[in-house]
């Protein structure tokens, strides 16, 4: 008997493990048919919304003025902006028109003027614009040599005297004026290291091969060292010189007196500051060595903070034709007399038929002798006043009746059919 109910215990066993009713069996069938579910599907793309905020802005509502012109309202316009432009624009021509100055080209002084006495500068090369046209003596010039200079080439003065016909109010402006000279070629107006002008003892590497502004072609000399200040527009540096005192001649009057501080844009100091190069690192452009003959040493470093001729220079011109300030005098007036000044010659001009001038003006409320912006604003006001007059002329012989949204074709249509409909219910 025992040995037949221990193979029936064992089988009770067996089923009883297996048994449908097992809960750990249920819910482990239940994960396993879950993760395949999981598995089968695919994952749920969110679909993007590309609407815009709801706002007035995003949605296109913001509040808007459609004004409607009609002949009351542009009329009107019109004839007031003349009114307004015309006077505005004869106060500036007339504040341009009140400027004195006087313009010389001294660019053949050293071909045509004579070494031994005064000779009258040919008309052609001076231009004055005074008041009521007073009578002028003639400009003359003089070609002296400065036997100081260590160049030979470098030893020609031009002595020009002029003649100022009556008493001139201050403020005055001396400015060397250049003709056909290119400061707006793009390489040539890209030449230059800001990192140097800022101070900077920028390396070879900044000077040369910064995209934009480098100094190529003239970055280091043939030993390899560094160009200070690098660049075409500081090689080129124009470098005629002129005395800070014109000279009364035969006592007609006392000597005026200019500085060459003050000609620079106060802006500058916050952009040109003295270098941080060694001397020993740096080099003079090739066209600097008549004025650094042996280089640099550690007192002729130039400080470019402080030289406000450099300073205008690097300013380029965007056009072929420039004026340049180089000295000035805020407070005196400049008397009747004839004035002498003087300039060393070493800016070439004549090899690629350029000019240069001396060019001595005062100055406006709106700056210097321009009748452009004059003669703009009563070119504007004119066409205004023109305009204005004529529509009113034909408003008056011809006028028309103004647009209405009635006459439009399709709401011609839709009004004839309503018409016809009404007739169709009225029989």
């Amino acid at each position: 008997m025992a040995a037949q109910e221990a193979p029936t215990a064992d089988i009770n066993r067996r089923h009883s493990s297996e048994s449908p009713f097992d809960d750990n069996a249920v819910i482990e069938s239940h994960y396993e048919s879950d993760s395949d579910d999981l598995l089968d599907e695919e994952p749920v793309k969110k679909e993007k919304n590309r609407r815009p905020p709801e706002n007035n802005f995003s949605q296109q509502r913001l509040k808007a003025v459609n004004p409607v012109f009609t002949a009351a309202t542009v009329i009107p316009m019109l004839i007031l902006f003349g009114i307004i432009f015309v006077p505005i624009g004869g106060a500036m021509w007339l504040a341009a028109h009140r400027i004195e100055d006087l313009m010389i080209d001294y660019s053949h002084c050293e071909t045509s003027a004579s070494l031994d006495h005064w000779s009258p500068i040919p008309d052609k090369f001076v231009n004055y614009r005074f008041k009521n046209l007073p009578v002028v003596k003639t400009a003359q010039w003089k070609l002296e040599t400065d036997n100081s200079q260590p160049f030979e080439d470098e030893r020609q003065v031009c002595k020009i005297q002029f003649h100022v016909p009556h008493k001139i109010k201050g403020p005055l402006y001396f400015f060397y004026r250049l003709e056909n000279f290119h400061q707006n070629h793009r390489r040539y107006a890209k030449s230059l290291s800001e990192e140097q002008i800022k101070g900077d003892a920028a390396s070879v590497s900044t000077i040369k091969d910064t995209v934009g502004l480098n100094c190529e072609p003239l970055s280091v000399n043939s030993q390899g060292k560094r160009i200070y200040p690098c660049g075409l527009i500081a090689n080129s540096l124009f470098n005629d010189t002129y005395g800070t005192t014109l000279l009364a001649v035969n006592g007609s009057s006392s000597s005026y007196t200019m500085t060459k501080k003050g000609i620079a844009w106060s802006g500058n100091k916050n952009r040109y500051k003295k270098t941080k190069y060694n001397y020993t690192e740096i080099v003079p452009p090739p066209n600097w060595y008549k004025m650094y003959p042996n280089g640099y040493n550690s007192t002729n470093v130039p400080d470019i903070s402080q030289w406000e001729e450099f300073q205008n220079w690097m300013f380029t011109s965007a056009f072929p034709d420039f004026n340049k300030l180089a000295m000035r005098n805020d407070k005196d007036a400049i008397e009747e007399g004839i004035y002498e000044v003087t300039i060393g010659l070493h800016f070439p001009v004549l090899p690629y038929k350029g000019k240069k001038h001396i060019f001595i003006s005062q100055r406006s409320a709106i700056g210097g002798k321009n009748y452009f912006m004059g003669w703009s604003w009563i070119a504007g006001g004119g066409v205004c006043l023109l305009m204005g007059v004529v529509l009113l002329a034909v408003n008056l012989i011809k006028p028309r009746k103004a647009g209405d949204s009635n006459l439009l074709s399709w709401n011609r249509e839709k009004f004839a059919e309503d018409e016809k409909e009404e007739g169709v219910v009225g029989q």
